[in-house]
Order: C-alpha cells, then sequence, then structure tokens
C-alpha cells in the first residue's frame, strides 16, 4: 500500500521539530532574518497576531487597565536596583556602550562611549517602576494599571520561531495596589483573562498553576501560569502572571500616603504574554497538510476558488463568485464581520486550493461552472480531508457558514483536549516515573511532590523533566512524594517542555 502523500514534509512522526519549521514556511508566516536569532513575521503570521492582539487588549481594558509605552533603554543601574531580578536576566541582557559610529580604515566602528550602559528591555519592571514613584502620592492614585504593547530583546542561544527568539513581541501589564490582597486578586484575574483566550479563542485547552521557588520569575513572590500540551506530549508555557510583592516597589521607592496618613510601600504586579501564542497555536492544532486555524483569531475565515477551464465561462464564474463574496461578508461570527478572500490569481484551481489548505484557512468553497448550473457550491472543512466535499446551495451555504465555522472552532479544541487526556497520567512511584518519561510517547505525569524538599534539579538532569506548574483547578490528593517519600499536598503536572 502506497504511503499516503502530504503537503508537509516531515510528517510530525518523522520529525516533528522540522515539522514545525515546515509548517511555518508552508503557511507563509514567518522566516529567519538575517539578525542571528531574530524573524521576519510576515503578513498571514502578523494579521493573526493582531487578532490575538485585539481579543486580549478588549478584556485589559475590560479589568481596567490602560495601554502606555515605555522606553526600549534602561539604564544599568535601573536593572541592579533588585538584585534576584538582574541575576535572572543577566545572561539574556543586551547591552549598548556606545553611541556614536566614525570610519576608521575602511570600517564603521563604534566611537561615542555612553557614561552608563544601557540596556535593551529584557522586561520593564525597573523602569516603569521607575515611572510609578514619580507618579504615585496617595492611595488616591491606587490601583494604577499600565500595559504596553511591544518588543524585548533576551539573547537566547537556542532559538525557533516563535517559540523563542532574541527579539520578540508581547505585552506586558503593571499595576500598583493599595494592599496585598487586591495586587493577588489582580494577578489571578489576568491569569483567567489569558485562560480564557487559550481556550475560547486559540481553541487550546490549558492547565492554570503556580509555579515552584525554582521556576518563578525572577523577583516575584509568586508566578502563576497556564500550561499547554503539543503533539509531541511536550509542554509550552503559553503566558505567566506574577505577584512581585513589595520587592519592587521598595526597589524603586514606589511609595503613597495611606488612608491613615502613613507612609506606605504599594503591592505591584506583571504578567505577559507573547507571540509564543503562535507557536502554541500551530504546535496544538496543525496536520501533516499545514496549519489549522482556529475561526474566531484567523486572518480570513473564507477562501472562494474560481475553477474555470474555458475562458468564455470565466466571467460567469467570477461573477458568481463575486456575489457570493458580498453575501458572505454581510455576515457575522463571532462578534465580527465575517472575512473572505476571492483568490482570482493567475494560477491553476488545484494549485490555490494545496495554498490555502496549507495556510489553515478554516472554509475553502470551491465554484464552477457545473456548481453555478445547479444552483451549489462545493464546501470543505480545514478539519476534514482536503476531498471532503460538501455540497450545498448557494442560500443554504451563506446561511449555514457561522454554525460550520463554529463546529471547526469546537472540532479542534475537543481534539486537543482529547489528546492530551491520552497522554496525561497519574503516577506514583519512582520507577514509574523514570520509565514514562524515558518513553517516546511521553506527556504530562500527576506525581506527587513536596517542595520543601526539592529533586527538580536532579530530576531535570536525569529526564529533562520539570514542574511545570501546582495545578489551580485540578482536584487536590494528599499522597507521598515517589522521590522522597515526604508527605505531599497535591500532585504536581511534570513534563518535558520548550
Amino acid at each position: 500500500m502506497s504511503k499516503q502523500r502530504t503537503a508537509v514534509s516531515p510528517t510530525r512522526e518523522e520529525n516533528y521539530p522540522e515539522w514545525y519549521q515546515q509548517v511555518i514556511k508552508v503557511a507563509d508566516l514567518a522566516e529567519h532574518s538575517p539578525v542571528r536569532g531574530c524573524m521576519v513575521i510576515k503578513p498571514w503570521g502578523f494579521s493573526l497576531w493582531e487578532n490575538i492582539k485585539s481579543a486580549l487588549d478588549k478584556e485589559f481594558k475590560k479589568k481596567g487597565a490602560q495601554n502606555a509605552y515605555f522606553p526600549l533603554f534602561i539604564p544599568l543601574s535601573y536593572l541592579e536596583k533588585e538584585a534576584t531580578h538582574v541575576e535572572g536576566f543577566a545572561k539574556e541582557c543586551a547591552v549598548v556602550t556606545h553611541h556614536r559610529l566614525e570610519e576608521k580604515d575602511g570600517k564603521l566602528v563604534p566611537a561615542g562611549e555612553l557614561e552608563e550602559p544601557l540596556v535593551v528591555r529584557p522586561t520593564s519592571e525597573t523602569i516603569i517602576g521607575e515611572m510609578y514613584s514619580k507618579w504615585i502620592e496617595s492611595y488616591r492614585d491606587l490601583p494604577l494599571k499600565l500595559n504596553q504593547w511591544c518588543n524585548i530583546v533576551r539573547w537566547e542561544m537556542r532559538t525557533r520561531l516563535f517559540l523563542r527568539t532574541a527579539e520578540i513581541l508581547w505585552q506586558e501589564g503593571h499595576t500598583a495596589h493599595e494592599t496585598k490582597e487586591e495586587a493577588l486578586d489582580l494577578t489571578k484575574q489576568m491569569l483567567d483573562v489569558y485562560v480564557d483566550i487559550a481556550e475560547n479563542h486559540l481553541a487550546i485547552p490549558v492547565i492554570k498553576g503556580r509555579k515552584t521557588e525554582a521556576e518563578k520569575f525572577p523577583g516575584a513572590e509568586e508566578t502563576f501560569t497556564f500550561e499547554a500540551m503539543m503533539q509531541d506530549g511536550k509542554a509550552l508555557q503559553m503566558g505567566t502572571s506574577h505577584f512581585l510583592g513589595q520587592n519592587f516597589s521598595k526597589a524603586s521607592d514606589i511609595s503613597y500616603m495611606s488612608r491613615e496618613g502613613n507612609l506606605e510601600h504599594v503591592w505591584t504586579t506583571s504578567w505577559g504574554v507573547t507571540t509564543r501564542l503562535i507557536g502554541a497555536i500551530i504546535m496544538t492544532h496543525s496536520d501533516d497538510n499545514g496549519m489549522v486555524l482556529p475561526p474566531r483569531v484567523a486572518p480570513s475565515h473564507i477562501v472562494i476558488i474560481p475553477f474555470v477551464n474555458k475562458e468564455e465561462t470565466k466571467e460567469k464564474v467570477y461573477s458568481y463568485c463575486q456575489e457570493l463574496k458580498k453575501e458572505l461578508e454581510e455576515l457575522n461570527y463571532f462578534r465580527k464581520e465575517v472575512e473572505v478572500i476571492f483568490d482570482d490569481r493567475d494560477q491553476r484551481a488545484g494549485e490555490k486550493a494545496w495554498h490555502w489548505i496549507k495556510k489553515g484557512i478554516p472554509i475553502r468553497i470551491e465554484v464552477g461552472p457545473k456548481e453555478i448550473d445547479e444552483g451549489m457550491v462545493s464546501l470543505f472543512k480545514r478539519t476534514d480531508g482536503p476531498k471532503d466535499r460538501i455540497k450545498l446551495s448557494k442560500e443554504e451555504a451563506v446561511k449555514t457558514i457561522p454554525d460550520v465555522l463554529e463546529s471547526i472552532q469546537t472540532t479542534i479544541f475537543e481534539r486537543a483536549k482529547e489528546y492530551r487526556s491520552k497522554r496525561m497520567v497519574k503516577i506514583d512511584t519512582k520507577e514509574e516515573f523514570y520509565d514514562y518519561f524515558s518513553k517516546k510517547d511521553c506527556g504530562f505525569a500527576l506525581a506527587h511532590y513536596n517542595p520543601e524538599q526539592s529533586v527538580e534539579e536532579k530530576i531535570q538532569q536525569d529526564l529533562n523533566v520539570t514542574v511545570r506548574c501546582i495545578p489551580i483547578d485540578l482536584p487536590k490528593e494528599e499522597g507521598v512524594c515517589p522521590f522522597t517519600g515526604a508527605p505531599s499536598k497535591q500532585r504536581v503536572v511534570f513534563a518535558k517542555s520548550y
């Protein structure tokens, strides 16, 4: 029996890391730039990011956060104020030391040395803290909730498009509060915003939880995360929300006059997600024919492809397609207008079909003279096989499009949820744990863990496995840590990860 040909080679089963790179290529999402570790995000990929941004931005504003912008360059002395923070990022920092170029021996060389080195923003707690210390004087100035959409630079040695690059597009929210309780509550609220977007927009089931002491954000008192399982069984940390306590407010002297007339330090939070969310979509939903997009964030919902075999039928087919496009664009799906592309490029219809299959557009509609004569269209869902045609009347197609889009959204979420369920197991002994993570098809292990007798470093060295999170929503179950024999309050999620 001959092997079925796929649009992406190698397949997921043959070479998952290379498959991931090839999906990005065939879907025309991004490519490596001439600058090491950086990427060029192409229109289809950037449109996807814009839709994700739009969904997030709306929810941030509902929580009272306003958008602002802070400098790309951070004085080195600012980072030095919070020792744990700078230690956590020191190896990843890119530093500007000069401000002028001069020609010497036919080459441009740095000439004007700066009085103080400037760190290219790895994250903005310290520079925002400096500004908050000027803006906040009284309890009447609180809470202060700001967010910025920007780029950061972390000088990674090993990079991968959308997952880990030297320059990253992201958002970072920073808030200041009167009380610990208010700040901690906001930290959890923002985690819930992220989880809602992940599950209800990106169709990715996630587990939310707290990070262990070893895995939390440098300088934070608590870090909350949401973790998803990719199709190779590895975990991906999709975003984090941090309760910073008063660590940064004391370092930057963000103080205020309290209601009782006392000078107090504020309680702060920070929270962020990046274009890594696109990597999560790719690795959760895509198949061996390319990208599979959740309709709620897809750059476009439908492509109409004309099938014209004879020049004399071209005008008739194109006119029918344009009319259909106009009718479809009058529809609404998930609180916005349906986006439709009419692909009238000078290419064979079959080549166009595969072009859009690889890009992951949710619905493909094909129209030729035969369909027009019958008053029908041929509809293809990206969640079905490339040749799985649904014949509908034009009127029926227009009427059912919102329902079809929603069925695709539901299908890919349920597929991902079922996949995760199959590769998530409870483990109670060290031997079983080591055996499980020595297999190729491992996934998430729910095992007991005692943070006071941590064995994380040993497990990571032996198996490249870490505690991904201490789950918040999973049922709590007391037991015994299989590695130390110490009592455990609940199971945690262990996995290999990106």
